[in-house]
């Protein structure tokens, strides 16, 4: 019988099945970077918002502490969003007649709360609870970022589900002293790993198999 193929096309054959191989890991590890990426984790983002307020001046050089504006952060899941009182605290003092913030004039004015676009945005599936985070001591840093070194606010990590798994896996990682929540410029110690499992023995944070089960954010 004659041979139809020339027998360089068996080395022809085994090289397309690896170049097509190496071509859908390719395409598999750029979907993974898309996945991963600002694009669609929105990390880095700025929002656009009815006022631009800057934690930068407020935070990092006036020092405001995070729980003047965001009153609910230790006792709701909510961290609360300002009232348009609490900036006139100061505004109708300071900066009266500025235009930047003729829209906190105008609220203060009529009453109608300002419309703030929400940069933290998890999804409707996804339960979290700020005061239970705070209370674990878990630091604004670990979850927001240098907000007060941001001009203008962004996300800076990604909260995806592998994210938070992170934390929940391992928390001796990043707690602190409930006293050191709040600041924003705290450096975890030299023996953090062994700090973080006194506190967590003294916060009575539970096991990373009840913190990993489904039902713990998926409610």
């Amino acid at each position: 019988m004659a041979q139809l193929f020339p027998r360089s096309a068996n080395a022809l054959a085994r090289s397309s099945f690896l170049v097509g191989a190496a071509l859908a890991a390719g395409a598999g590890y750029g979907l993974w970077l898309v996945a991963h990426s600002g694009y669609v984790t929105r990390q880095g983002e700025i929002v656009e918002q009815p006022v631009p307020f800057s934690h930068d001046h407020h935070v990092g050089q006036i020092g405001i502490d995070c729980r003047y504006c965001h009153t609910a952060v230790e006792r709701s899941p909510s961290a609360g969003i300002p009232p348009t009182q609490t900036c006139m605290n100061c505004h109708n003092q300071l900066w009266t007649n500025a235009a930047l913030l003729e829209p906190v004039r105008a609220s203060f004015a009529t009453g109608e709360p300002l419309k703030w676009n929400r940069v933290h945005d998890l999804p409707g599936f996804v339960y979290f609870d700020h005061s239970i985070h705070v209370a674990k001591g878990i630091g604004c840093v670990t979850c927001h970022g240098r907000v007060d070194k941001m001009p203008l606010i962004y996300q800076e990590s990604s909260l995806q589900m592998w994210w938070c798994l992170d934390c929940h896996r391992d928390p001796a990682k990043y707690l602190r002293p409930r006293a050191a929540v709040f600041d924003m410029a705290y450096e975890a110690p030299s023996d953090q790993r062994e700090q973080g499992r006194r506190l967590s023995v003294e916060y009575r944070i539970r096991d990373a198999h009840t913190l990993t089960s489904c039902s713990t954010c998926h409610r």
